[in-house]
């Protein structure tokens, strides 16, 4: 494999925490990932092949390996973090949020700033606080900033030159820094402090300002100013326990995540819980298959593209163990300066609200992907479950054998992928007499001169030369071998066909079998055969795909009792094909008529060459 190729230099890394980064044959980051030891996580990938498909693609696709040292951890985790959002490498979880929530923009790069909504934070030097939920949280605070420290709201380009204030002067919702003769460069700049002060949530810091401002224009006359400056400090005190930022969150602020991974996508709910009640919800999820990947690498991708751009509240409660949880508390600890934790809660009210979640996220899974779809793969989960097979069973192959006392024996193969019958990929056989069968049978062996095809009654002999020459002919085109072989039939039948794989070397392949109308499912693990519900999804499943085999399969025999039907002696006879076969028969009447046509009457109708053959044929019969 390519990353075998890579062993030298993984040998050759350091023992210290850092990021490490594969790269495919074009030069794009195809995955990055952080570790503690960086020699001993990335060793870990030259066994990994045959884990889960998603490693096995990567290990295929990597040619390149880079890594970066770190002082600890944490920067690992902040340096992975950036580094997969910057480059949106294929094989790492992308989550998308179903809300793009607003936030307010203080245009700091601006000599005199304004207060804008936008729906993105940019890397331009402007200050942003948010994200506001609700949406329309993010105006009414805006407007604040405008009615308490009368930030502007024009576009004009500010000298401070204009000839008179504007009416947003007169309604007292600006201070109007466009005229330096009623507001000074460095008034404006004192509003502008107090305005962001507001916008991060500092409030106890913003009302001692406001208080200290408001006694010295007391104390110098200026009362007008004053009073303002009253109001201002009366609405941000009101304010104070309606500040929706997750960064001033207080004793009961929790944020709650919700997590339903399936074979179609992820879906995860986070409940923003304030003071015992949820007042948000929002929702991430991608539709792209998270093949090998556990609840906890899920989550861990999970809280660091939540609150990349969002304040983390004192307590995560989570479904279950992120990846790294130690170093994701510290990250971001570091980010909101003061202690997080990551919970997994067990019992209680906490307990309850990650359900809560929980169940929302199965929810929103099968609004997403769709109720059918989500009941097939459950379906596959349950089957999965039940067997204990490794893998979800994606790509089922059933087997069903068709006949009447042995006479045109024949079998069918029919597919069912991902929950859904797969026609192109369907498969018919004619039964032809395995040695195994021959000998069950006392008959000759396959491949001696018989005159008629054998006549096979011995149901597990076929199911053993059709299981056997379904895979040995898989075997040599190198194909896609199934996750789960059904066969129409019960113990025995089960029996041949794990004979048949064992033969080629395929005994690792699961194979179950289901008898028909105890509808009980028989497996070579378990002595006694496994009896699902009647309504299981699990078994309407195998049901179902068991069924179209058996249509499959009497389909194709009864077109195979009709081809013998309509077959005659004439169809042996060399040089005589549908055309003239059909010739003979409307001259003389009857194939009789034809064995007592004489050499004559049959070169008038044929020619001299087809009669002798016709002659010479009849004449070595009895």
């Amino acid at each position: 494999m390519p990353i075998h190729e890579l062993k030298e230099q993984i040998g050759r890394l350091p023992e210290q925490p850092g990021v490490y980064l594969y790269f495919n044959q074009d030069g794009d980051t195809i995955y990055v990932g952080k570790a503690r030891a960086l020699r001993d996580r990335v060793r870990n990938y030259l066994g990994a092949h045959g884990n889960d498909a998603k490693t096995d693609a990567l290990l295929d696709e990597v040619v390149r390996l880079e890594v970066i040292v770190t002082d600890s951890v944490v920067e690992a985790l902040a340096l992975e973090n950036n580094l997969i959002k910057q480059r949106a490498p294929k094989y790492n979880i992308m989550l998308r949020d179903d809300k793009n929530y607003p936030f307010l923009q203080l245009t700091t790069n601006e000599a005199f700033p304004r207060v804008l909504v936008a729906r993105g934070v940019q890397r331009d030097g402007s200050f942003y606080a948010g994200p506001f939920m609700p949406a329309h949280f993010a105006r009414k605070t805006m407007s604040l900033t405008h009615r308490l420290f009368g930030m502007r709201s024009c576009n004009e380009v500010i000298t401070g030159k204009r000839g008179r204030p504007c009416l947003e002067y007169d309604i007292k919702r600006c201070i109007a820094p466009c005229v330096d003769t009623v507001c000074s460069a460095d008034d404006y700049g004192r509003a502008v402090d107090a305005a962001q002060l507001f916008l991060e949530g500092k409030n106890d810091e913003l009302v001692k300002t406001l208080r200290s401002r408001m006694a010295s224009a007391a104390e110098h006359e200026r009362f007008e100013e004053a009073a303002q400056l009253r109001d201002a400090l009366r609405t941000v005190q009101t304010l104070h326990d309606r500040q929706q930022k997750m960064a001033t969150a207080e004793l009961g602020h929790r944020d709650v995540f919700g997590l339903k991974l399936g074979p179609a996508g992820v879906a995860i709910q986070v409940f923003q819980v304030r003071s015992g009640r949820v007042v948000e919800r929002v929702e991430l999820g991608t539709e792209e298959a998270i093949v090998g990947s556990s609840e906890g690498d899920v989550l861990e991708a999970a809280i660091q593209q939540f609150y990349e751009l969002r304040g983390a509240p004192a307590e995560i409660y989570v479904p279950a163990e992120p990846a790294d949880r130690d170093a994701l508390e510290t990250w971001l600890s570091d980010r909101v300066g003061r202690k997080v934790r990551i919970i997994v809660p067990q019992r209680g009210e906490k307990r309850g609200f990650v359900d809560l979640a929980n169940r929302n996220a199965a929810l929103a899974y099968q609004t997403r992907f769709n109720q059918a779809q989500t009941a097939q793969y459950d379906a596959l989960e349950t089957l999965q479950h039940v067997l204990a097979l490794p893998a979800l069973p994606r790509r089922i192959e059933c087997f069903d054998i068709s006949t009447i006392q042995g006479s045109e024996t024949v079998a069918s193969m029919v597919v069912c992928e991902d929950g859904r019958m797969r026609r192109s990929d369907y498969r018919k056989f004619r039964i032809r007499g395995s040695e195994l069968g021959a000998r069950r049978s006392g008959l000759p062996a396959a491949g001696s001169q018989l005159l008629d095809p054998p006549r096979v009654q011995d149901d597990f002999a076929s199911m053993h030369e059709v299981v056997l020459r379904r895979y040995r002919k898989l075997l040599e085109l190198g194909g896609l071998f199934p996750d789960l072989v059904l066969i129409d039939g019960g113990k025995g039948q089960l029996s041949a066909a794990y004979a048949a794989l064992e033969e080629l070397g395929l005994a690792n392949l699961v194979a179950i079998g289901i008898a028909k109308k105890e509808e009980l499912i028989y497996t070579r693990e378990h002595e006694h055969p496994i009896a699902l519900a009647p309504h299981d999804a699990a078994l309407l499943l195998i049901q179902r795909i068991r069924d179209e085999a058996h249509r499959f399969a009497v389909t194709f025999h009864r077109k195979a009792r009709t081809m013998r039907d309509l077959r005659s002696e004439l169809d042996d006879v060399p040089g005589v094909g549908a055309r003239r076969r059909n010739v003979l028969l409307r001259s003389f009447g009857s194939l009789a008529g034809v064995r007592r046509a004489t050499r004559e009457e049959l070169a008038a109708v044929v020619g001299a060459k087809t009669a002798d053959a016709v002659l010479a044929f009849f004449a070595s019969r009895p």
